[in-house]
Parts: C-alpha cells; structure tokens; sequence
C-alpha cells in the first residue's frame, strides 16, 4: 500500500490533479469587487484611485514575464515557493491595512501591495500550468480549458471558504484568506510539481481521463451555482455555510479517484509482461515509419543552436515550429494577438473589477453584488472549460482555426457591456454571467494559440508575455476612462445637492448614468479588437488546416522506436535466461 501510494503521489497524473487545486486558489484577483468597496470607505479613496489599485492589480496578474524566464532556467518548485511568498506578503499587508493594524499607508503602498498580491498568481500559474502543457503537449486545448477552467471557479471557491471559517458579516476577514488560502494550497504541493522526463506522454485514453475531469468540474460549478442562488435568496446559519464548504472541499478531493485509477492502471500495464507491450509496439514502429524524420529533427535543433536569435528577428521559422523568444515578440502574429487582447480581455477585466460599484450605483445590495461576483466567476470557469474543449474539437475534426473561436467570444462580450449601459432592473446578474463567460473564454483560446503558433521550447515566457496586454486595456479603459467618467459624474451630483467634496472622502455616484458612456465606449473598442482579431484568421487558416501537432507525432514516433529497441532486448534476455534455467545452464 506504501509503495502504491508513492507511485500515485510521484506520477503524472497526481501532478495534474495538484495543477488543478492550485488553480482552483489561484483566481483572487477575480475577488477584488467583492473587497473594494471596503478599501474605498476604509481610506476615503474616490473611484479613480480604486480603479488605479485594481489596474496595478491586473498588471501584477498578468506581468508573467519575470517568472517565465525563472521559470526556464529553474525546477517548477522554485517559481511556485516565490509565488507563496509574494501572495502572502501582498494581501496580508492589505489585511494589516484595511483593519487598522498599521499606519495608514501611502496611495503607492497600496498599489505596491496590490501588484504584488496580484503577480503571485503569475508565479502559480507558471509553475503549475505551463508543467502540465509541457507534460500533455498532445491535448493543449483541452488541458487549458480545464486549468483555466478551476481559475475561474476559484472566486466561487474561496467565497464558500470564506463564509465557513468566517460566516457571512466579516468582509475584511476575506482580505486574509486570500493571503493564507492559496499560499498554503502551493506550499502543500510543492514536491509534486515537475516535468517527467518523457516529454510526450502518449495516452490511448487521455482526453477520456480530461474529459471524466470536466464532469467533476462541471459538478462542482453546478453545486456552486445552486449555492449562491440559495445564499442569495435564503438566510444561512454560521452551521449551514460549514456544511456547504464540507460538500465543496469533497468535490474537491473527487478527482482523486480518477487519478488513483489512471496510476494504478499504468502500474498495471507495466507488470503485465514484456510480450504484449512489445508486439503493440512492434505494430506502431512498422505502420507509422516516419519519413526522414531522424534527419528533420536533428537539423532543426543543430539550426537552432547554432544562429544567433538577434540576427534571425526579423527571420522567423514556419508557424508551428519553436520560435526564439524576441522571434515571437517581433512577429506580426503577436502583435495582432497583443492589440486584439489589448482592447477585448481588458474592456472585460474592467466589467470585473468595476461590478461591486456598478452594483453599489444601481441600488443592489451587498448580498446580491456577491452573488453578481460568484456568478461571474462560475460562468469564467464554463467560458474556460468550453473554449478549452470545444476549440479542440473544432480544430481536430473540422479544421476550425482556434482565433476564430477567440474572435467570437470577444463579439459576445459586447453584449454584457451594452447590459450594464442599459442599467435595466436586474441587468447585472445577466451581464456578469455574459462578460465573465467571454473573459474565461479568451485565456485558454490565447495560450493555446501561441502555443500552436509560436512552439513550446519558451512557451514559459511567450505564455506570460501574452498576457501582458490586458493590463494595458484595463489602465486605457479602467483607469483613464471609466474611473474619470465616473468621478466626473459623482462631482456633478454634488455640485447639484450645494455640496462639494470634503479631502479624506469617499466619492460615490449614484445611477445608471455613472457608467452608461464608459460601457457604450468599451462596447466600440470590444468591436475594435474583433476586427483586428479577424485579421489573425485571415493570416493563419492554412496552417490551421494542416496537421498543427505533426513535429509531436513525430517525436512521439521516435521515442516509441527506442522504447520497442529496449523492449525487445529486454523480452530477448529475459527469454534467453530462462531457457539457461530449464537447461541447467
């Protein structure tokens, strides 16, 4: 039992299910309208310093590039224990703040506290998620989706912790969840995280173990959703949330099944005999010979190796192949990808970070503005499952080019924009559901696309890099537009009252006005970003419709011709020993 639990713990399929859980605690800047408005009363801020908090909040979510290029030169463990420090420091230095256990700090503290709190999550997500890619590089669609997919859910997540260990009437105690949650979740899963050594793992059955994953998932977001509706409508007991966080933190542990059955599976095959496996892949080497592909993949890696990537900028390889870093970032590929993201992940990042006071504008109370954020983050986590797995499937079977799909789901934002700028009586529950489907949507579509495009071999950097964009969109839009419309808009119902603003004030804006034009101007720029994303489908349908994983396939091939040489040498001397036996020899 011993032996079987360590080759459960140090296997492939145990890593994966740990990429999962700290996924699953790795989605707190999603949270921010839900502790917001505490910040704002607590230190008299107006909505433009808030929305400067939440972009550098944004900016550290997405400036990946630092531990990217850790994360190239070092073990996942290194990046991973950086992340647990910097979450915990970050928001707990919030916690301090917001509760009066320190001096007020400075406007530039706080935004320093939020960057780093929000840059965490960069460190968790490169050294979990970019493993598992490089662990499953054969199923990228559907293994983003499912990764991102838990980021999504992890708002919903730690709401329902947060109600059990805190109960219902302690917004500030969320502050310090954030900080501990997702640092202990890291630091418990540290050993587990690493890359195996066959880089290629070839599963008959791999997209059917994702696929059993997904209905976990999809059971824990459905038990999610039926949660807060009732949490919304009904009055809890300090007891009752306990219950409700019990049920989630089961199905939590669910997927554990699936994962003791793959390993135990394997574990299986490998003690069965040497003669089956070997005359199975005797079939595979005689079937799928491929051609000179002893020769393409050396020459490619010699080429590589050899030219200086300064000199080779502005001379890319084929789409499909490994990219250098500054290849990638100088593309006309990327650039198209940088501006369609710039304009549509950060129209709806600003919808995410601006929910608690568009709610707070529009007369919702406090229960129902967390329930508009749970919503949200149950509906990111199906627009991450569903582009991961269904952009799979429509590129496999039917050739679909994956930034088409992308191109889509930005048109489908457009819609939550004009919802909220319509401000129409219970709106924002519908609104928060479409935005935050579209903007789960748009992660795994992006990392799949440069994965595709630009190789794997820096996919720790270039996988950061694209997520760069939105803060840029989220400081445009978030705090250049909306924040200053909206303050705009708060002086002038002053101004109307005989008042004016008194320093050390919060400055608040009531009605549907506070943010009409601001979400009118994102619904322009959201059709902007389609346009431009369009472009991207126009340039990559051909490679899109040729064999996008072929240089896999072909490595696959290779290996699975040394293992049938080692197979086969191995069942000869086995054979030949025991024919010694019978002999006397």
């Amino acid at each position: 039992m011993k032996s079987l639990i360590y080759h459960v713990i140090a296997g492939r399929w145990f890593m994966l299910y740990a990429s999962m859980l700290i996924m699953a605690a790795a989605g707190a800047v999603y949270m921010f309208g839900m502790y917001s408005n505490e910040v704002k009363t607590s230190f008299g801020y107006d909505q433009t310093t808030v929305n400067l908090l939440s972009f550098f909040k944004d900016m550290g979510a997405t400036f990946g590039i630092i531990s990217g290029l850790i994360n190239e030169v070092t073990p996942p463990w290194v990046v991973l224990s950086m992340g647990v420090l910097m979450n915990f420091f970050g928001y707990f230095m919030i916690w301090l703040a917001v509760s009066d256990r320190i001096a007020k700090p400075q406007v530039w503290q706080m935004c320093l506290y939020t960057f780093i709190g929000g840059n965490s999550q960069t460190y968790a997500t490169t050294g979990a998620l970019v493993t598992c890619v490089k662990n499953f590089p054969g199923s990228r669609g559907s293994l983003l989706g499912l990764l991102k997919g838990y980021v999504g859910l992890s708002g919903a997540i730690m709401a329902q912790f947060y109600h059990a260990f805190y109960g219902d009437h302690n917004p500030k105690a969320l502050i310090l969840l954030i900080a501990w949650f997702p640092a202990a979740v890291s630091f418990l899963f540290l050993p587990t995280i690493r890359i195996f050594n066959n880089v290629f793992y070839h599963h008959r059955n791999v997209n059917r173990v994702f696929y059993h994953l997904l209905y976990i998932s999809l059971a824990l977001a459905g038990l999610l959703m039926v949660l807060i509706i009732m949490q919304n409508k009904l009055t809890f007991t300090r007891q009752e949330f306990v219950a409700d966080g019990v049920v989630v933190f089961f199905l939590l542990l669910l997927p554990l099944v699936v994962v003791f059955r793959e390993e135990i599976n394997q574990l299986k095959a490998k003690t069965e005999g040497v003669t089956d496996s070997t005359s199975q892949l005797k079939v595979v080497t005689e079937i799928i010979p491929p051609p000179n592909a002893e020769q393409e993949v050396p020459a490619t890696i010699s080429s590589n190796e050899t030219s200086s990537c300064f000199r080779n900028i502005l001379n890319p390889p084929k789409r499909g192949e490994d990219y250098t870093i500054l290849q990638a970032l100088f593309s006309i590929d990327m650039l198209i990808l940088f501006v369609a993201t710039i304009f549509g992940a950060g129209g709806a990042l600003t919808a995410v970070d601006n929910l608690g006071q568009i709610g707070r504008s529009l007369g919702y109370p406090r229960k129902s503005i967390t329930a508009c954020v749970s919503l949200l983050s149950i509906w990111n986590y199906l627009g991450r499952v569903v582009a991961g797995f269904s952009s799979e499937t429509l590129l496999t079977k039917y050739k679909v080019p994956r930034p088409l799909v992308f191109t889509l789901v930005m048109l489908l934002s457009c819609v939550g924009h004009i919802l909220i700028a319509l401000g129409a009586p219970n709106a924002l529950y519908f609104a928060s559901m479409i935005i935050g489907f579209s903007l789960g949507a748009q992660w795994p579509l992006i990392y799949a696309i440069i994965s595709e495009i630009f190789g794997l071999k820096h996919y720790s950097t270039l996988y950061n890099f694209g997520a760069v964009s939105s803060p840029v969109g989220s400081y445009i839009l978030n705090v250049r537009l909306t924040g200053v419309l909206y303050d705009k808009e708060a002086l002038k119902q002053l101004k109307a009252k005989g008042l004016s603003r008194q320093a050390g004030k919060e400055l608040n804006c009531v009605g549907v006005q506070c943010y009409r034009m601001a979400f009118i101007i994102m619904t322009v720029a959201t059709l902007f970003a389609c346009f431009i994303a369009f472009v991207l489908v126009l340039r990559t349908r051909k490679f899109y419709k040729g064999d996008i994983y072929r240089n896999f396939k072909v490595e696959h091939v290779a290996e699975e011709n040394e293992i049938t040489k080692t197979g086969i040498t191995e069942a000869h001397a086995t054979a030949l020993g025991e024919e010694d036996k019978k002999n006397g020899k």
